[in-house]
């Protein structure tokens, strides 16, 4: 059951947060990476490009958190299935946002890929491809006109206006009390307060999976290397 739900769009910080809510005990936490590592669990996302009703249990089976896309594009419904749930809305800067998203798009969805791929990076991108039904849905939703991320994003006014009005719907769709709009900048303390449990001592906040270390994972894949997990290395 989810006791925490991520409100907040890729690469502001959904990373930093799942390595910070397993750290605080609200893990196993989902993330794009999830899927990635795990490719068998596309099939559990796949209903909602139709349209249909899902099982949260089932999407969610094994996990006490989610973060990043697809799963925080569906917060307002796992907010609705989970009533007892918190929410954050992890924000920064919209224009770095745009920056960070145009990086993450032309070494992710907009690359070219060769017909040989070794046999991991064959089963991690051969799972997001499956997986693109569900991410063209979030795509045309978030960014009118745009039908896919291969596509790229719109221009800089255009995406930051879109980031600005997801950031005021999630405020002003759920109670003060539920909600934490917060910085991973701002470190431990206003998540932690706002989760209701300790700080780590002596423990910096995760910082993970920067542009650079998204190449490099990339990239190693590409080589005929393995996954690796981007949550155990800190920016």
């Amino acid at each position: 059951m989810l006791t925490v739900i991520g409100a907040g769009f890729p690469r502001t910080g959904t990373s930093s947060m799942k390595a910070a809510l397993e750290r605080l005990g609200f893990g196993p936490c989902h993330h794009m990476f999830t899927i990635m590592s795990d490719p068998s669990r596309v099939d559990r996302w796949l209903p909602l490009a139709e349209g249909a009703q899902v099982d949260w249990e089932h999407v969610f089976d094994g996990f006490r958190s989610a973060q990043d896309w697809p799963a925080s594009f569906f917060w307002k419904e796992q907010a609705e299935a989970y009533p007892d749930a918190k929410v954050v809305l992890t924000v920064r800067d919209p224009h770095a946002w745009y920056r960070s998203m145009q990086t993450l798009v032309s070494i992710g969805p907009g690359r070219e890929l060769p017909e040989d791929l070794p046999e991991a990076a064959a089963a991690v991108f051969g799972g997001l491809m499956r997986l693109s039904p569900v991410m063209d849905l979030i795509t045309s939703s978030v960014f009118e006109g745009r039908s896919s991320l291969r596509e790229g994003l719109p221009d800089e006014d255009e995406a930051v206006a879109v980031f600005e009005r997801h950031v005021a719907t999630v405020k002003e769709s759920l109670p003060a009390e539920r909600l934490l709009v917060f910085d991973v900048r701002e470190g431990w303390e206003p998540l932690c307060r706002f989760l209701g449990v300790d700080v780590p001592g002596g423990e910096p906040f995760p910082h993970l999976n920067d542009s650079q270390a998204i190449r490099e994972t990339l990239e190693r894949l590409m080589s005929g290397g393995t996954i690796d997990s981007p949550f155990t290395r800190r920016a």
